[in-house]
């Protein structure tokens, strides 16, 4: 069985065609990797990649799709709605097939170090990769951003893991690391103001006394004009989908505001929308791997 790994490249780019065209071309350019999804964000002016293939393709690929962002993407002239510290924000590695979490691991931090080397990009190593538990949660590490990352970084605690304690000057820095696997989602409430979204994240988030596994923020968006609950799920079994919809819905009924919408960045694995079906279809006795066609026709 092939060793495959998947990797999920944040950039801090979503509005410049012509730098999304660059890093595709880029991520289709390595032998052995293929490109199963690219998603921008006018408003958040950020683009996901989803990436899968091997070990050493994805190793590769990494670093190449860092260095084009250095060369096309200009963070001191960057804004958007979607927190950022750096051209590549953030680069995680999951493990997908016959690849365990330590491999993964591993590879983050020879990437990382292969970036300071070539590039003279800093780093920050998070989740299971991180050097230390106040470096786990990705939310913490990017705390500051890219203005307020100069100053962090003197701080004795904030050392980057690889590099330097200054930031590339256009570049930033970079959060890296391996992962089991999250769901971006997102919800879409019929109001323009903001601070409901806010208000309803800091409830429902796992660092405010909310979910554990829920990372939340409250953003605006500006080309549809409506206030939206962004998430990232990094335990999807730990707290269902299911479960942070409908505290979101009881949460903006106070403000008199109804779910409009969701969204789902990137992929997803199955079982997280199956595991929604049957919570809304109120199936019993419900066995996911038994009954449902796709799991049998792929060997599962």
């Amino acid at each position: 069985m092939p060793k495959l790994i998947e990797c999920i490249p944040n950039f801090s780019e979503g509005r410049n065609q012509a730098v999304i065209d660059g890093l595709t071309a880029v991520a289709k350019s390595v032998p052995g990797v293929s490109l199963f999804d690219v998603q921008s964000d006018e408003s958040h002016n950020r683009c996901v990649y989803t990436l899968v293939g091997s070990p050493e393709g994805i190793e590769e690929v990494a670093f190449l799709l860092a260095k084009k962002a250095m060369e096309t993407i200009d963070m001191t002239k960057h804004e958007g709605a979607h927190p950022r510290m750096g051209a590549t924000d953030v680069i995680p590695f999951v493990p997908t097939m016959d690849v365990t979490v330590e491999e993964c691991v591993a590879m983050s931090k020879r990437v990382a170090q292969r970036i300071w080397d070539e590039l003279k990009i800093p780093s920050f190593l998070y989740e299971d990769s991180a050097s230390s538990p106040d470096r786990v949660n990705l939310a913490a590490v990017r705390k500051g951003q890219f203005e307020g990352m100069p100053e962090k970084l003197q701080q004795p605690e904030w050392a980057p893991d690889y590099g330097e304690r200054a930031i590339h000057p256009t570049a930033g820095i970079i959060a890296i690391g391996a992962r089991m696997p999250l769901v971006a989602f997102n919800i879409n409430l019929d109001t323009d103001d903001v601070e409901i979204a806010k208000a309803i994240a800091k409830t429902i988030r796992g660092s405010s006394g909310g979910y554990k596994y829920c990372k939340a923020l409250g953003v605006k968006i500006e080309e549809r004009n409506m206030a939206q609950v962004t998430m990232n799920m990094v335990n999807y079994e730990g707290t269902p989908l299911y479960r942070v919809y409908e505290a979101v819905r009881f949460e903006a009924e106070r403000w008199g505001v109804k779910i409009i919408g969701t969204e789902i960045v990137g992929l997803t694995p199955a079982k997280a929308l199956i595991d929604a079906a049957e919570y809304y279809l109120k199936i019993e006795n419900f066995d996911c791997r038994k009954q449902v066609l796709e799991y049998h026709l792929i060997g599962e």
